[in-house]
């Protein structure tokens, strides 16, 4: 499998695997199936790992963790997340968490201070059952851009400088605030979920170019839109945005889809592919729950996607032309 070297010097896959659903997002998932999924992906090649607290209150990471364990541990790259705390909630064990189905035994607190950030890693590195993690990303800041800027992000600047993490970044859903950060703090990484996608080009307009300027690296994600470009053909009751596609995202995905066809490409094949034409882009990250998933995306990643196909996307006015690249 294809390596990229990362900003800051990593050296991992070009293909990660998302453990959102280890947290039991939207439906339960197993430890068994946590635990096969990472073997099917370690024995494809894949060697890179994301996860994070808020994916079912540190469900995702304990199984994550306890999948990664015995692993030889330098062999591979594991990104988490800091923001959030999760504190004791007394009296919510019979709850249910939004979007993961998980006891609400704790709850997610807003932290972006320095004592925070660290305590938030050290809960996760307890869960992961790690000495160490190599990347630490900042997650969904979205309300809270000075604090991000004037807490959270030099203290996570500080953990790199300290040789505690490897790389420290932003995940988030938009594109135009992890453009900011970059000029303002000196970030290694942003992991971009869904707004540089084969269906829609928003970071060429702001963070692409800044990452560029800067030798930020991009991490895509939600490559898929929220499961729109990963069945072909494209059902009728598609997600986009996680929400119910629109009639005209939806037809604009199926004409998309109709010129990958001309060229023996699905979909699928063109979303996982399209990201890494740019020269900013080092990995993406899919999603998975079972063995059955990795598959696909390993399968996926390892297609022959032709450049012409990203010429005719733009020639049908189905893709933007700056985001054609000779890599």
């Amino acid at each position: 499998m294809k390596q990229r070297i990362w900003h800051g010097g990593i050296t991992t896959t070009e293909l990660g695997i998302g453990a959102a659903q280890f947290g039991n997002l939207y439906t339960e998932t197993t430890d068994s199936e946590s635990d096969d999924a990472v073997e099917a992906a370690w024995d494809a090649g894949v060697r890179c790992f994301d996860t994070a607290p808020h994916y079912g209150l540190g469900l995702s990471e304990r199984r994550l963790g306890s999948a990664l364990g015995g692993l030889p541990r330098d062999e591979f790259v594991v990104s988490t997340k800091v923001g959030r705390l999760l504190v004791p909630n007394p009296g919510g064990e019979s709850e249910q968490d939004t979007d993961f189905v998980v006891p609400a035994s704790t709850r997610r607190v807003w932290d972006f201070t320095r004592d925070g950030i660290r305590r938030s890693l050290d809960a996760s590195l307890e869960r992961l059952r790690l000495d160490r993690v190599d990347v630490l990303y900042l997650h969904d800041p979205d309300d809270y851009e000075r604090e991000a800027l004037e807490q959270a992000l030099p203290a996570m600047v500080e953990l790199r400088d300290e040789g505690i993490v490897r790389a420290v970044g932003v995940g988030m859903n938009q594109s135009a605030m992890p453009a900011r950060f970059i000029q303002e703090i000196d970030l290694d990484v942003v992991m971009l979920a869904g707004r540089y996608t084969l269906l829609e080009q928003t970071a060429l307009g702001d963070l692409l170019p800044a990452a560029a300027l800067r030798g930020v690296s991009i991490v895509a994600a939600g490559v898929y839109n929220s499961g729109l470009l990963s069945t072909d053909p494209i059902p009728d009751d598609a997600h986009y945005n996680y929400q119910k596609v629109p009639q005209r995202i939806l037809q604009r995905a199926r004409q998309i889809a109709a010129v990958c066809a001309q060229f023996d490409v699905t979909i699928s094949e063109a979303a996982v592919a399209f990201p890494l034409q740019h020269p900013s882009v080092v990995n993406v990250t899919i999603g998975a729950r079972t063995s059955e998933h990795v598959a696909a995306a390993v399968a996926r990643n390892a297609a022959a996607v032709p450049a012409e196909l990203w010429s005719a996307l733009v020639e049908h006015q189905l893709l933007d032309a700056r985001a054609v690249f000779n890599r």
